[in-house]
């Protein structure tokens, strides 16, 4: 075929296009559906226009000439339209509703299967495997034709991610089973259950593994073309193609999945790691992309059914009536029957019944189905009677959903009352409308009056608005509950937080790394309050402060192997992430009190502020520790944000001078070239040094004083250094005599059985009793902040002990004296049990004299004031240490019982 003549039919039938997403709209007819109608127009017409001019007739000749084939239509076309749609999901509210879509995706297309290829049999003379082939076929929906129906019609956002995502999917389903039924059509296999479990398995999550892999690298490409949206968007594009195509032909997997898996990184990670802009065209690029792609293949796939429809009979199409019904049935048995069995396990998430009606009857098909039935035909081993039952059946199946589901499902979402607003959201609406038309009427006020606009036509405009806004009661935010109004507020709020920090991320006051972190904790808040509400928010900023996995799991290596590199970082990383939600977490108040007072009330937003400010505080607390124990990195955190925000006002700035003509482009250049160059220096990350050698730390304790070099360098040898963070507890009760800790810098509060608390600041040390065979109290140890702690194990501490006589002399000392501190107290604890039995006598002399020796042997200590009783105050306190045996071995760190922070 001439290359211009292609050109000619492509341009034509794209020009064809652009008409027609406004008269479906002025037709009321869903976009696929006339689509599908004037595809078989142009499929009759080709074959019959001698009457046209020439330039129609030569239009019409090179579609006729067109060679479509179903690898076009799996290769070309197929890789962008499941891009295109992965591309714009959200992927936690996927994540959400996985059960119940994989449940659709994977087991409905089993079950459609298998009902559809049993039930042509027994009526059919076509045999088993046919029938199930037909089954697979027309098992997988379309998911343009679909989510396009919901998009017009305003459907909830839930039931459009339910069947997006099912749609997805279940093409990587349908097509795994299509191939080994072909296969087995063709003489090349066994029908086995068990074949046919094995190569779904493999194909399916091989090509999830191949997509998330191909999709992660992109995504660290998108850093190397970062500043070249042209680039970033091509490298998408092929990622689209190339991830079906190596996993197809290199790796035997699915491509479609890897194909989907793939969008979904790149969209949920991308953009992040692309400059923002870039994402904005990119979601743009790709909108275009999958119109030109949906449109196509559907005028395409329709101009092939009058000629698949060419030699049907009545036997074949009443066969056809058979299948309709029969699919139907099918995906009956799993919305209804299934679906309700998963929502009992943990995989399940309830779905309500107007949802499952429109998912049983918005199981459109379309194009994908076409595309595997004229493969069929192109099958020489199949025998021609079969190829031309399969080409019939399909078509027709297709077209009757269109015309019948597709055209009836809108009536039936808006009977179903599934597009409309709830009576919360109808409340906020009318409030919104309210205060903005009374915002806008004043502004209109001030504008007539500045342009002198005459009273007649001031009064016109006037009424327009006093129209509305009789119309609207205002008054309705009263109808709910407090709650309700809060949980509205705090979604809200939640929603602007997560604008916010993508507007940080425009701004590169943040890395992408970063970024990406922030955006995650925003979504999931976002989340936490439309699950649960004021609890859900309430559980949700506890959470967000508490530590992350990759900084469990670098503690964990930090106890097990000293290891203090991961450690320093996630310090760092969390540092600049806490400072980050501090910023937003100040400008979400003023927005709240700002914007949220005339939505919902004065009272409401007093309490959205309130738990916002309870979550300011949350944070505060968590960087306090932080800045005490790194204030130089707390410094240098501080002049990297303010230089941030400073460049980004100066870009801004000369952006503007650029496009209000006061500069040229080459002085714009120069500019940013100098900026680039001035701020080059806030974009160097220091290291958090967390100064953990051991060599170093043990000259902070003051029991090592005045030993030896000799000594010190050997002692350094044995003392393991590690990190205690916040309210990590360090010794337990359950493990005594394993080890004892020196405190380098730093605080630990030792809690004793009566409830009572000392705290042991640096140069410290405890655990020693227990070392020493003394396990009369097993008090636990929590650390204040972040504690630079020595450890030292049992045998350790005894080869220590036996090498030096002066340090065994010390450490004999303290725990002498704490000894005798906890007989003391023992003895005060009898007395106080006794008084409270009966009334308690006065002390008798001995107990008297045996309390002021101890206090006598040990002056009071300053740093005392915990409630525990005098005399073991007075005895322990004062000496270098205070004590509590029972230490956990190294290995017990975090997420075990030895060491557990919040």
């Amino acid at each position: 075929m001439d290359v211009g003549f292609l050109v000619f039919g492509l341009a034509g039938l794209l020009t064809l296009v652009c008409f027609m997403p406004p008269l479906a709209g002025r037709l009321k007819l869903p976009y696929s559906v006339l689509l599908a109608i004037v595809g078989c127009l142009l499929g009759i017409i080709v074959h019959v226009h001698g009457w046209a001019p020439s330039w129609i007739g030569d239009f019409l000749d090179s579609l006729e000439r067109f060679e479509i084939s179903s690898e076009t239509f799996l290769m070309v076309f197929l890789p962008v339209l499941l891009f295109e749609t992965a591309l714009s999901m959200n992927v936690r509210r996927l994540m959400d509703d996985i059960g119940p879509i994989l449940m659709m995706a994977i087991v409905a297309v089993v079950v459609c299967t298998v009902v559809v290829g049993v039930t042509l049999d027994a009526i059919s003379p076509y045999g088993l495997v046919v029938c199930l082939l037909l089954g697979a076929i027309v098992a997988t929906t379309d998911p343009v034709a679909v989510v396009g129906i919901f998009r017009e019609v305003g459907a909830p956002k839930r039931l459009t991610t339910l069947v997006e995502g099912e749609s997805l999917f279940n093409d990587a389903a349908s097509i795994a089973l299509y191939s080994v039924l072909l296969a087995v059509l063709g003489g090349h296999g066994e029908l086995t259950a068990s074949g046919i479990f094995n190569d779904f398995i493999v194909h399916f999550i091989g090509g999830g593994v191949a997509g998330f892999a191909m999709g992660r690298l992109a995504c660290f490409l998108f850093a190397w073309l970062r500043g070249f949206p042209t680039a970033e968007i091509t490298l998408t594009l092929t990622l689209a193609y190339l991830s079906f195509f190596i996993s197809e032909h290199y790796l035997s997997v699915s491509g479609v999945v890897a194909t989907v898996i793939a969008g979904l990184v790149v969209g949920s990670t991308g953009r992040t790691r692309m400059s923002p802009t870039t994402f904005e065209y990119l979601s743009s690029a790709w909108e275009q992309f999958g119109f030109w792609a949906n449109s196509l293949i559907f005028l395409f796939a329709a101009m092939l059914i009058p000629k698949l429809m060419a030699a049907a009979d009545w036997q074949e199409l009443a066969l056809v009536a058979v299948v309709f019904v029969a699919t139907l049935v099918a995906r009956a048995i799993v919305v209804f029957g299934l679906l309700p069995l998963l929502g009992l396990t943990r995989l399940g998430t309830k779905v309500s019944n107007p949802y499952k009606v429109v998912m049983l009857w918005g199981g459109l098909r379309g194009a994908v189905s076409l595309a595997l039935a004229l493969a069929v035909t192109e099958q020489t081993g199949v025998a021609e009677e079969a190829r031309q039952f399969i080409a019939v059946a399909t078509t027709s199946y297709v077209l009757l959903t269109l015309f019948i589901n597709g055209i009836s499902l809108r009536p039936l979402i808006r009977m179903l009352g599934l597009n409309q607003l709830s009576p919360v959201e109808r409340t906020i609406r009318n409030q919104a409308l309210a205060v903005a038309l009374e915002d806008l009427q004043g502004k209109t006020e001030e504008v007539a009056k500045t342009e002198h606009i005459g009273t007649e036509v001031r009064d016109r405009i006037r009424a327009v608005f006093d129209a509305s806004l009789t119309s609207v009661h205002d008054g309705q935010v009263g109808q709910m509950t407090d709650d309700q109004r809060v949980a509205v507020g705090l979604a809200i709020v939640a929603q602007r937080e997560e604008e916010m920090f993508f507007d940080i991320l425009k701004a590169q006051i943040v890395d992408w790394r970063m970024a990406e972190a922030l955006l995650a904790r925003a979504e999931r808040l976002e989340d936490a309050i439309r699950l649960g509400g004021i609890p859900g928010f309430e559980r949700a900023i506890a959470a967000d402060v508490r530590y992350s996995t990759g900084f469990r799991l670098a503690l964990r290596l930090h106890y097990l192997f000293g290891f203090q590199g991961w450690l320093a970082r996630e310090l760092g990383q969390r540092f600049a992430n806490l400072m980050s939600k501090r910023s937003v977490a100040q400008r979400l108040i003023v927005f709240a009190r700002e914007q949220i007072t005339p939505l919902l009330g004065e009272e409401a937003t007093q309490r959205i502020v309130s738990l916002h400010q309870r979550r300011l505080d949350l944070i505060e607390n968590a960087m306090q520790a932080l800045n005490l124990q790194y204030p130089s990195y707390a410094q240098w955190l501080q002049e990297s944000y303010l230089g941030r925000v400073a460049r980004e006002m100066e870009r801004i700035r000369y952006r503007d001078m650029l496009e209000q003509f006061l500069i040229s482009g080459e002085v714009y250049a120069d500019l940013m070239a100098q900026l680039k160059s001035r701020w080059a220096h806030i974009d160097t990350h220091p290291p958090l040094d967390i100064e953990m050698s051991a060599a170093e730390l043990i000259k902070r304790v003051p029991l090592f004083e005045g030993l030896s070099a000799d000594s010190l360098r050997a002692i350094s040898k044995l003392l393991k250094p590690r990190l205690s963070l916040p309210d990590q507890r360090v010794l337990t009760k359950g493990r005594h005599g394993e080890e004892m800790c020196f405190v380098a810098s730093g605080a630990v509060a030792v809690h004793l059985p009566d409830n009572t608390m000392i705290e042991l600041g640096s140069g410290e040390f405890f655990g020693e009793l227990g070392l020493l065979g003394e396990q009369q109290i097993a008090p636990d140890v929590t650390s204040l902040g972040y504690s630079k702690l020595l450890m030292l194990s049992s045998r350790d501490f005894h080869a220590l002990l036996a090498r030096d006589e002066h340090l065994r002399e010390r450490i004999q000392l303290v725990a002498k004296q704490r000894l005798r501190a906890i007989e003391v107290w023992k003895q005060f604890s009898q007395a106080n049990a006794a008084s409270a039995a009966a009334p308690a006598p006065a002390p008798s002399p001995a107990q008297a004299a045996e309390a002021a020796e101890a206090a006598s042997e040990n002056p009071p200590s300053t740093a005392g004031g915990n409630g525990m009783p005098a005399a073991l105050q007075d005895s322990a306190a004062d000496s270098p240490n205070e004590g509590a045996e029972g230490a956990p071995p190294p290995g017990e760190v975090l997420g075990e019982p030895g060491i557990v922070p919040r």
